[in-house]
This record gives C-alpha cells, sequence and structure tokens, in this order.
C-alpha cells in the first residue's frame, strides 16, 4: 500500500507571506514616486472684534442732521379763453386735403325692391345708357381702390329701382359704395325677356374703381 502524505496549510500560506508583502512594498514605491507632492498649510483664524463707543452728548449736539428739501411747487394756469391773436402763434400743418360733403343728399345704399328674387328669364336685361361713378377726392387722394359689387332691380320699363351693395369698399357718406350706386340709379336699360315679354329682374355686377 501507498503511504499518503499530508501537507499542513499553515507552511503553504506562509511561503506566500514573503511574496505578498514583497508585492506590497513595491506598490507603495511606485505610488509614492508617481504621486504628485501634497503640501499641507496650516490656516490661521482672524478674530476682529468690533468695539461701540458711546458718543458724548456735547458732540452730539454738534452733528447736524441731514436737511430735507423743499420741493418747488410750480402753479399751472389753464387760460381757456385765448383771444385772436394768440391764435396766429399755432401753425397749423396739413396732411390731408379738406373735403367738402354734401350732408343734404342721401343716397340709400340699400333698399327694398318689389320685385322678387327668383324670375325666370330667357333674356338678360341689357343696359343702353351707362354713367360712370363719379370718384371721391377723398378715396382718390387716399389711394384707395376695387369693386364694389351690386345687386340692381331693373324694372319692366328698363328704369333701375332698388340697389343693395353685396360687397363693400368704402361706405359712408362720400364713400365709394354710395358713388357706385348714385351712378347706376341713372343707368337705362333694355328690360329682361320672359315669353317674349319684358319682366322685372334682379342682376349683380361689380362697379370698378381704379386709378389710372
Amino acid at each position: 500500500m501507498s503511504e499518503r502524505i499530508y501537507t499542513d496549510w499553515k507552511d503553504v500560506a506562509s511561503s506566500y507571506y514573503e511574496k505578498c508583502a514583497s508585492l506590497a512594498i513595491l506598490i507603495l514605491l511606485f505610488a509614492f514616486l508617481v504621486s504628485p507632492k501634497l503640501e499641507v498649510k496650516s490656516y490661521q483664524a482672524e478674530v476682529k472684534i468690533t468695539e461701540a463707543i458711546e458718543i458724548p452728548p456735547e458732540i452730539r449736539e454738534k452733528i447736524k442732521p441731514p436737511e430735507t428739501t423743499v420741493k418747488p411747487q410750480v402753479e399751472i394756469v389753464v387760460d381757456d379763453d385765448l383771444s385772436g391773436d394768440e391764435d396766429e402763434d399755432i401753425e397749423i400743418i396739413e396732411t390731408i386735403e379738406t373735403t367738402t360733403l354734401d350732408m343734404e343728399e342721401v343716397v340709400e345704399t340699400n333698399q327694398i325692391g318689389t320685385t322678387s328674387k327668383f324670375v325666370i328669364y330667357e333674356e338678360a336685361p341689357v343696359p343702353i345708357k351707362q354713367v360712370a361713378p363719379v370718384y371721391p377726392a377723398f378715396a382718390k387722394s387716399a389711394g384707395i381702390e376695387g369693386q364694389v359689387y351690386l345687386e340692381v332691380e331693373v324694372l319692366v320699363d328698363g328704369s333701375v329701382g332698388a340697389v343693395e351693395v353685396r360687397k363693400s369698399l368704402m361706405a359712408g357718406p362720400g364713400g365709394l359704395d354710395e358713388a357706385a350706386v348714385k351712378a347706376v340709379k341713372q343707368w337705362k336699360y333694355q328690360p329682361a325677356q320672359s315669353n317674349g315679354k319684358p319682366v322685372a329682374v334682379w342682376i349683380t355686377f361689380p362697379v370698378d374703381f381704379y386709378l389710372k
């Protein structure tokens, strides 16, 4: 029978002890050589003590308090009664031409007609007399251009009845809407025909306002 050999674990551990100690010393030397030098400076704290000094009464009386400044009061007088001589000093700057509007003449831009708007006809009315609209001075100076769409009632005798503004361009007295209605009311038509007879109908068309 073969004889078994037993080894003590303490002998094995002691054999590795010298190797581990040598390796640890080498690592510490390498770290010491590679690492930067650290300088530790001592910090000395300074304590400042502030003492309160009481001012004697005789010195306190000599110190003058700050003077308070009084804001001047200015009285503003508004004179509503201006004489004629004072008005001459006012400069009047005219930027828009003065326009005169005839307020007595009122043109109804939307009138209620007596003709149904669903009349069927074979031949549409044809204008035989047209009057050009007058371009209002204010709209001309302001450079306002465009079209006013009107819905016009053409009666059986060819005259113009009611006029409605469908698309406004410049409403109000002296505006482009009023100028277009005023001109179209002077137009004459060959009336529309239905079964060979004249009938009253409604038609829609634009009135142009363009500056040449």
